[in-house]
């Protein structure tokens, strides 16, 4: 991407007009029209980018994503998204959906807990123009009824989410296809373990504390998750305490020892040992490479 210049959200360029934006259960914009950018609402909303021209890049989990006409994002709540960058020419409608508006409207629990998985390992990916159409199609239809006035908005909204997640689904079906089918009550277990994972991963990093709260053996948990997810138990509750790992690193005002202490690692050391294991850096190399960046900003 080094023949295209890349702006970050503050740099981008804009015109002087901007449009007026409020909070809601979903809204939908356009990077030029609307004179925004999807990585100002990462937090908040889960993101779903639909990229026609330009292109863009960001980093997850230490890897860095490029984008380009025809590739498709998404952005879950809980990913940690940064150094995101944008060509100046970057067009991308995107859809901003809260979490709970999503968890309300989901009209499918197996499909759901499949989609979660693939998105986490695979946030872009490439549409041919059967799918860019269909997903378009989707945007059109919800741009047009967040226009208009019901007394059933909601309700309207609702389902047009779900046809819009059935249509998602449909989208990734090949890819997910290939990972090991779930059961409805295998899906539902791991749907379960992920909701405490996001609840507990920051102080409670064994297996067993989550069979405990799910009844089941650590054994059978671990074996569900690996059916569901191709990967043990330990990533996702790792990867999930990394997130907030490198959320509090990035806050100076913060001591090692501080952010050892709040996550209940035993000590400093075994808080470095984990940090060296997950980021392949000690906590204070990865303080001193963000400095460096910030320096060079």
């Amino acid at each position: 991407m080094t023949e295209t210049a890349l702006f970050n959200a503050t740099d981008f360029p804009r015109s002087t007009a901007q449009a007026v934006y409020r909070e809601g259960d979903i809204l939908l914009f356009n990077t030029q029209a609307d004179h925004c950018l999807p990585s100002e609402y990462t937090g908040r909303y889960h993101v779903h980018i639909l990229c026609h021209a330009g292109k863009a890049q960001f980093s997850m989990m230490e890897k860095t994503y490029v984008v380009e006409a025809d590739d498709w994002v998404i952005w879950q709540i809980g990913s940690e998204i940064y150094d995101a960058l944008y060509s100046s020419d970057f067009d991308a409608d995107f859809l901003l959906v809260a979490r709970n508006f999503l968890i309300e409207n989901n009209p499918e629990t197996v499909w759901a807990t499949k989609g979660y998985v693939f998105i986490k390992e695979n946030p872009v990916f490439r549409l041919d123009k059967k799918r860019k159409r269909l997903l378009q199609t989707d945007f059109d239809l919800m741009r047009q009824r967040l226009s208009e006035s019901n007394i059933f908005r909601r309700e309207i909204l609702g389902r047009t989410m779900q046809i819009f997640l059935f249509d998602l689904w449909n989208v990734y079906e090949d890819a997910i296809n290939r990972q090991e089918d779930l059961s409805n009550v295998s899906a539902g277990l791991f749907h379960r373990f992920m909701d405490l994972v996001r609840q507990y991963s920051t102080s409670e990093r064994e297996v067993v504390f989550y069979a405990d709260k799910l009844c089941v053996s650590p054994k059978y948990l671990s074996e569900i998750v690996k059916k569901g997810s191709g990967r043990p138990a330990s990533y996702w509750i790792n990867g999930y305490a990394t997130q907030e790992i490198v959320a509090l690193l990035k806050k100076p005002d913060m001591t090692l020892a501080e952010i050892s202490e709040r996550l209940g690692f035993y000590n400093p050391a075994h808080f470095s040992r984990f940090v060296k294991k997950m980021l392949g850096v000690s906590p204070s190399e990865y303080r001193n490479e963000l400095d460096k960046r910030r320096n060079k900003g």
